[in-house]
């Protein structure tokens, strides 16, 4: 992939900064990504494991910010990990999930456009 930045001549549209295809193989590593991204819930997991204190969280950390049960919300956090999204490591009785940001960094890297950057935020408010 190469990556090269440039400007649309009429300023109105983006233009990618990828310019070559991903590979057979790299897309589907980046599609097990997105899949897993495409359930509102692993999203929002994935958002408030990378913002907690620390960028790490466990189930207990963050059940109390969904109407789900520990074990669904498990569930989903396993999918983030199986996707790649999410590393995870045991203390005690508790397992502790952070953002691989690997992962994360692909995805930026194949969604970057040469544009004005906007907030998150502002974006979806």
């Amino acid at each position: 992939m190469s990556n090269q930045s440039s400007s649309s001549e009429d300023g109105c549209c983006p233009t990618p900064v990828i310019t070559e295809a991903v590979s057979a193989d790299a897309a589907a590593g980046l599609a097990r990504m997105f899949k897993a991204l495409g359930d509102p819930v692993r999203l929002r997991l994935l958002s408030l494991v990378s913002g907690h204190e620390g960028g790490e969280a466990c189930v207990c950390d963050i059940s109390g910010s969904f109407d789900l049960s520990q074990p669904t919300i498990s569930h989903h956090l396993k999918v983030l990990r199986e996707a790649g999204l999410l590393e995870s490591e045991r203390r005690g009785t508790w397992v502790y999930h952070r953002v691989a940001p690997a992962a994360v960094a692909q995805l930026a890297y194949v969604l970057q456009v040469a544009a004005p950057t906007t907030s998150v935020a502002a974006a979806f408010a």
